[in-house]
This record gives C-alpha cells, structure tokens and sequence, in this order.
C-alpha cells in the first residue's frame, strides 16, 4: 500500500472509530488487534486524530484487517496480484471528490465539458473521456479504469447516443455494477435496460439548472446519498478556502434529513482546522446549520486542544 493510500486508509478508519468509540474502547479495541498504544498520547483532543497516530506505524496487514472488520471499502492489490495483474490507478479523478462517469457522444463534448466544471462545485469529478484521456495514454484501457472506479453513471441521452456502439457498452457496466444510473434526458428518453430509470429533463434547459438536478438526484439516491454527504463534510473540513467551505455548507444545508453523526464529526474536524476556526463567518454558516439538528455550536476556545493527564500517574 503506497502512502497516499495509507493516509486514506487511516483518515476513514479515525473518522469511523471516533463516531463509534470512546477514548477507552478505542484502547480495548486496538489492544484486542494485539496493538498497544502506550507510547501514544493525543496532540489534540481528538478520536480521529489519535487513532491515526496509533496506526500510523503499524503494517498494511494489520490496518487492513481492522478496515475490513469495520466494512470500510478499500480496494488493495496485494504484491502477489500485482506481480500478475497490471494495477491500473483512475488519475483523472478529482482526490475526495464524488466519481461520475458522464457517458455522451463526441459532438456534444463542449457542453459536457462545461456540465463537468460545474459540478466541482458540489464536490462532484465527472469523468470525460474527451477531456480527461492523456494523449500517451490507450484511451479504451482508461475508460475501464473510469467504469471499474466511478461511483455513479450518467448518459447523456441524445440523438447518435442509441447508434454508439462505445455508449451502450458503458451502459451495460454501469448496470452489470448495480451502481446509481442516471439518465439525462436531451432529446432522447431511456431505452431497452435504462427504460425503468427516472431520467432528468434537459431540453431546453441551462447547464447549470443540469448540474444542480445530477447532484439532487445523487442525494436523494440510498445507493450514493451517504457517499455525497461525507464527500461534502470532508471537503469542508479539509478546506483552506474560508469562501469555497462556506459555498459547500450552503450546499450541504440543501440537504434534507443530514445523519447527525456526520455533522457531529464535521464539528470537530472544524475545531481542528486553524483556518476555519478563526473566521466567524463560517463559524456563523456552520452554527446555522448545526442548530437545525440542535447540536451544539462551534465556539472558539471551547474544545480543549490538549488532554488533561494525571500528573500521579507512575512514569
């Protein structure tokens, strides 16, 4: 497992044990794994944070193990399949971000490429082929690597997209995967296996207005509203943009019925962002958001950064 994939890795396990476990049980929870932690105090007062310096300097096999045991998805090729399998890495998609495959004819590339800039700002990277397909790269092995890796599908459904041979193939992976289908509707409506999906209107209408009815569909979706609401959270949190995270929490404010628990959470990783905690106008834009759930207000000052420890305690 590479560092970037470690780094991953540590991040959802710390965000899945902080929601789950006390300070305590997360000790009673590693130490059953055979892992200790003596050597380990927090620099912050944070289960998320504490974690990922305790398996920091474990072996990929032991975090494995334990992002198993939690049903957290992560795909890992181990050496001995890599020394059989050529591992593909999806280098187009955005890091973070929600992965849709946008699926349409090459004379409409323009305007998807426009749609595809547009979504960014709902934490969605949408794969175009015309736009993402390095010139050295075999453009037919890297839309595979887009169908295997992308966690919704779009079609954009349109007179020469039937006659496709390329988008009908793309069709059928995104229905042999089970995975969110959505049709786009521009002149053409849902045909042959995609005919029982509920597609959106485009004719007539703005790309904007599109953009906006993608990442309504996706939240109101049980197969991916749970992977959009993390993805918005996280981007917030991990924000260096006071703008770009307030523009996500007014997104995140569309949503109906958010889990407490990711809110809770994104409370706390706000604490420990020293740049989003020292503007009062997000912390203004997260309070109204986190008062609609009546949990508690993000204040500065109020989260201790450091944990009080005994001073009796035998060295």
């Amino acid at each position: 497992m590479n560092a970037l994939k470690k780094i991953e890795l540590l991040e959802m396990i710390g965000v899945t044990l902080q929601s789950k476990m006390t300070f305590s049980e997360i000790n009673q929870y590693f130490r059953a794994h055979g892992i200790y932690s003596y050597d380990v105090l927090p620099s912050v007062n944070s289960k998320r944070v504490y974690t990922k310096d305790v398996l920091a300097g474990e072996d990929d096999d032991a975090i494995l193990e334990i992002a198993k045991e939690l049903d957290i998805p992560f795909r890992h090729t181990s050496e001995a399949e890599k020394e059989t399998t050529a591992e593909k890495e999806a280098t187009f998609w955005k890091a973070g971000y929600f992965k849709l495959f946008l699926s349409h004819i090459a004379s409409f590339k323009k305007t998807t490429s426009i749609l595809q800039s547009l979504l960014k700002k709902y934490g969605i990277s949408a794969f175009v082929a015309h736009e993402d397909i390095e010139p050295t790269k075999e453009w037919q092995d890297e839309i595979e690597v887009g169908l295997q890796t992308m966690d919704a599908f779009a079609a954009i459904l349109m007179d020469g997209f039937k006659e496709s041979h390329w988008c009908d193939q793309e069709v059928g992976v995104a229905i042999g995967r089970g995975i969110l289908i959505i049709p786009i509707m521009r002149g053409l409506k849902p045909y042959g296996f995609i005919g029982k999906y509920q597609g959106i209107q485009a004719q007539n209408k703005q790309v904007g207005e599109v953009a906006n009815a993608i990442f309504t569909t996706i939240v109101r979706s049980k197969k991916t509203r749970i992977k959009m609401v993390r993805v918005l959270s996280n981007l917030i949190s991990q924000s260096t943009d006071i703008n770009e995270a307030i523009e996500k929490i007014k997104i995140l404010d569309t949503i109906s019925d958010l889990p407490t628990d990711i809110l809770a959470t994104l409370r706390q990783q706000i604490t420990e962002n020293h740049i989003l905690i020292e503007s009062q106008k997000l912390l203004n834009s997260i309070n109204k958001l986190l008062a609609k759930y009546d949990l508690p207000k993000v204040i500065v000052g109020s989260i201790s950064t450091e944990k009080d420890w005994d001073e009796d305690i035998p060295f």
